[in-house]
């Protein structure tokens, strides 16, 4: 099978796979082996693709044109290649965790959920293989239609009302902002075409270039920037496997994904770099970056502060692609896969808590790391990753940002990096403290008495929170890879 074949597979494989798991519904068993097996299908796939990128090869597929100008057509290049490894490698596992916290929980229309879950990863792979902005944008779409149902599962009015939030920014910020930017990028180029070096390159200038950019930043609402984020926080009433699945696998990555492929693919780099009215993007994630991390100070819920974490860490990811350089393109990159890895391991943890000792509030975990070990040893290595310590993979991609921050001289970077990092431990490591260095309260003395929550949560979900952990690891050791990849992003 041609390399150009492979990619069509691999975008389509997901949606195939809906079939037979709709098709087993009856039979639960059959039913999750049929989401396994797809899942392991189009990781392959995307492996064996991710083999001739690394060989030097482009592959793209021929365009089926549905009105002129409007192409959907499928290419890879190296930050497309990255997502979608995140993306289909981390199925795998959320698949595994989601089997053992669906059973163990008891959620209703299981069925629905995995069908659901299938979809949206096949539109988290067609935005990353996406020759052009008329296909990111077509998958993008599905992408936010597919997980509105993860989003409100459970059907209480709380998570209707969540539901209904995120898909009115969600929705709201792409059609009436980001549709327009493409719509412009079409009149002033008459493509849509990505291409090394940026599209639009001489072919836009003065304030034209930091109002456009502003309406493609703003418009790629999953990317969360202040202040159209509070669709994260609100769908936080989704079961967990549904915010790993928002928070690290499919939805804020192609969010953050979409803005680094804007920056280098259809600005380019040196187009932003010479134009003033591009100078406001770094303020705005520096902001991003500080406010939601003093929000998540102060969530007691767990869910809640991971939540505003992540809006926080998405926009280290904006900030290194507005710093401007090669160095910040490739740290922006890193940073996607490893905030996946190490979020997702957050989430599985606070599942897993919730699963096996009903707690959710960070002020009833005290002494909880004793009886769940494997839990909290996991969420520790999330946590000190985030905040970007070695040996986690956290401290390589927050390392690229700040060392291309002071190579270009950009003190708001250096400063938010600091000053954010700082901000990190404040909030992760008070509850790694908790759990491990305090005595659980008695219910008889006001607390939450999870004393008698025996050991860990059911096998599957230690098993994918392990893994997680170790890849989160692994990536420290082992991140050449990857790092190639980011790299290549870079050079653009």
């Amino acid at each position: 099978m041609t390399a150009e074949t492979l990619v069509l597979v691999a975008v389509l494989l997901p949606f195939a796979g809906t079939a037979p798991i709709a098709l087993l519904g009856r039979w639960p068993n059959l039913r999750e082996a049929a989401t396994l097996v797809t899942a392991a299908l189009l990781f392959a796939t995307v492996l064996q693709v991710h083999a001739a990128v690394a060989e030097g090869a482009r592959p793209a597929t021929g365009a089926f044109t549905l009105l002129p100008g409007l192409d959907l057509a499928f290419a890879v290049e190296p930050l497309g290649m990255l997502f979608a490894l995140v993306a289909s490698g981390l199925w795998i596992v959320n698949s595994i965790y989601s089997i053992g916290y669906m059973r163990a929980n008891k959620e209703p229309r299981q069925t629905a959920f995995y069908v659901c879950f299938a979809v949206a990863l096949g539109s988290a792979v067609g935005v990353a293989f996406s020759a052009n902005l008329f296909t990111l944008f077509l998958f993008y779409e599905i992408l936010t239609l597919s997980t509105y149902p993860l989003v409100a599962h459970k059907a209480t009015p709380e998570a209707q009302a969540g539901g209904r939030t995120y898909l009115l920014l969600l929705l709201g910020t792409s059609i009436a902002l980001l549709l327009p930017a493409i719509v412009w990028t079409y009149a002033i180029a008459g493509t849509l075409d990505f291409a090394p070096g940026g599209l639009l390159a001489g072919r836009i200038d003065g304030s034209a270039v930091g109002v456009l950019l502003a309406l493609f930043m703003f418009g790629i609402g999953k990317a969360a920037l202040m202040p159209f984020h509070r669709w994260l926080p609100a769908a936080m009433v989704a079961p967990t496997p549904v915010s790993a699945l928002l928070h690290a696998v499919a939805v804020v990555k192609a969010g953050v994904f979409c803005v680094v492929k804007v920056v280098v693919y259809v600005f380019g780099i040196d187009t932003l770099a010479g134009n003033p009215s591009a100078s406001w993007l770094p303020y705005v994630a520096g902001a991003t970056i500080l406010i939601a991390s003093l929000v998540a100070l102060r969530q007691d819920n767990l869910k809640r502060r991971l939540a505003y974490s992540t809006v926080s860490q998405l926009s280290y990811v904006v900030l290194a692609a507005a710093i401007l350089t090669p160095l910040s393109a490739a740290g922006a990159a890193m940073h996607i896969a490893a905030h996946a890895v190490s979020k997702i391991t957050l989430f599985f943890a606070a599942g897993s808590i919730y699963t096996a000792a009903h707690v959710t509030e960070i002020s009833q975990m005290d002494g909880i790391g004793r009886r769940m070990p494997w839990t909290m040893g996991a969420f520790t290595v999330g946590a000190l990753s985030l905040i970007g310590l070695p040996p986690f993979v956290g401290f390589v991609s927050k390392w690229f940002i700040l060392d291309a921050a002071i190579g270009a001289g950009n003190s708001v970077a250096v400063v938010v990096l600091v000053a954010s990092t700082l901000l990190n431990a404040a909030y992760f490591l008070p509850i790694v403290y908790a759990a491990f260095f305090r005595s659980p309260p008695a219910a008889s003395q006001g607390g939450h008495d999870h004393g008698h929550a025996h050991g860990e949560a059911p096998l599957p979900i230690v098993i994918a929170l392990t893994l997680t952990a170790l890849a989160t690891t692994g990536l420290f050791w082992w991140p050449d890879g990857a790092l190639a990849l980011a790299i290549a992003v870079g050079k653009g």
